[in-house]
């Protein structure tokens, strides 16, 4: 007998849970691939190198190792949402504040951004 006996509708709620997270996961790195290589909504390629990418420009950083280069996301959303709050002379469009990108696109593009 265990010290805490659970229902098996319990453990199966509990187990399809856990499986969901990383499934959700996939999901919002592969939306932000989308996003990021989409040349009329995220439109990273136009200005940056990403694996995987085709036709790339060179005006900003090759984007790789960015979860080494940023290990809080939270800088990394902010540069995508407006960089010109960190640089006033930056050539990178301020995505968030002038709306060409939700929130949640940003999260998904950083999500991707930070397996390269």
């Amino acid at each position: 007998m265990t010290a805490f006996p659970c229902k098996p509708a319990i453990l199966l709620a509990l187990a399809l849970c856990a499986g969901a997270a990383p499934a959700q996961a996939q999901s919002t790195v592969a939306d932000g691939q989308k996003l990021a290589f989409d040349r009329g909504k995220g439109n990273c390629l136009t200005c940056h190198i990403i694996k995987g990418g085709d036709l790339p420009g060179t005006i900003g950083p090759e984007l790789k190792d960015l979860k080494a280069k940023y290990p809080d996301r939270n800088e990394l959303t902010a540069i995508i949402f407006d960089e010109t709050k960190r640089n006033p002379q930056t050539m990178m469009p301020p995505f968030g504040r002038n709306r060409i990108l939700t929130e949640q696109e940003i999260s998904a593009i950083v999500d991707f951004l930070q397996t390269l």
